[in-house]
This record gives C-alpha cells, sequence and structure tokens, in this order.
C-alpha cells in the first residue's frame, strides 16, 4: 500500500488521534493515503465514526501487539 504521509500518535488518548489526523487529512491531495499509528484502544470505533462523519473513507485497520493502525484515504 502507497501510503502518501503517517503520524504517530501512540500515547495519545481520545480525542487527540482523531484531532491529529484530521489535521493531517486536511494538508493532504484527494485520494491520498494517510496511516495513523495509535495507542488507544478506542481508536478502533473512534476511526470508524471519524470515517462515516467525514466522507473519508477507513481503508484499513489491523493491531499489532499493542499498536492500532489505520489508514485512511483522504476524500
Amino acid at each position: 500500500m502507497d501510503v502518501q504521509r503517517e503520524i504517530d500518535t501512540r500515547g495519545l488518548n481520545c480525542p487527540l488521534p482523531i484531532l491529529k489526523a484530521k489535521k493531517a487529512l486536511a494538508e493532504m491531495q484527494s485520494g491520498e493515503l494517510l496511516r495513523v499509528v495509535a495507542t488507544d484502544p478506542g481508536s478502533m470505533r473512534d476511526f470508524q465514526a471519524f470515517a462515516r462523519q467525514t466522507g473519508n473513507e477507513l481503508v484499513r485497520q489491523d493491531t499489532a501487539g499493542t499498536e492500532f493502525i489505520h489508514v485512511l484515504r483522504r476524500r
């Protein structure tokens, strides 16, 4: 997967991972991919809701140990 930008939100709790993702997406072009690495377990459902509310596509979500990886496509 060709990700254009990645942000590290490890150690941050809701709503900070979402706010940082929103800021990053605003600086990206339509169709570009953003990868967010988080440690907040609540980020799984938070990013699902964020995608529904904003129209950005949640391409995938993965769990790697204590990390949660979210990939979003800018609308």
